[in-house]
């Protein structure tokens, strides 16, 4: 009986450890397609992936022509990525994080940056669907 008692102890041990681990594949968009007015242009381009990043709290700036970096602070957490567009295509690659469990060898991080990408992506496609308008 105490075998038993303690069996289950450990599994329930296991299960709140692996319960709070939680990972995935780093997402990353990939040339996401985008269609815009043909009078669009880069910078107008670069204000609504602007506009779609503040308002979920990052920090969007520019780098280069055509290329911004994007920084997501979260309690003790941060998120670096890199934006590349133009007028046909965006971007958005995996730069750097802090506390957020990255593995370079297995491509995994915390599953909550998939979300903040995602969103990230849903909000940038709102943005631009205005440009097209």
């Amino acid at each position: 009986m105490k075998s038993l008692f303690k069996l289950s102890l450990v599994f329930a041990s296991l299960l709140v450890v692996f319960t709070g681990c939680r990972s995935g594949v780093v997402y990353n968009v990939d040339k996401h397609p985008i269609e815009i007015k043909k009078t669009a242009t880069e910078d107008n381009i670069y204000k609504a992936i602007k506009r779609a990043g503040v308002g979920l709290g990052w920090i969007i700036s520019k780098t280069a022509p055509g290329e911004a970096k994007g920084i997501l602070n979260l309690r003790s957490h941060q998120a670096v990525v890199k934006i590349t567009y133009n007028k046909n295509d965006y971007s958005i690659k995996y730069l750097n994080s802090m506390n957020l469990n990255y593995d370079a060898t297995k491509n995994t991080i915390h599953s909550n940056y998939n979300g903040w990408i995602q969103n990230l992506d849903n909000a940038i496609n709102v943005q631009l669907s205005m440009l097209s308008e």
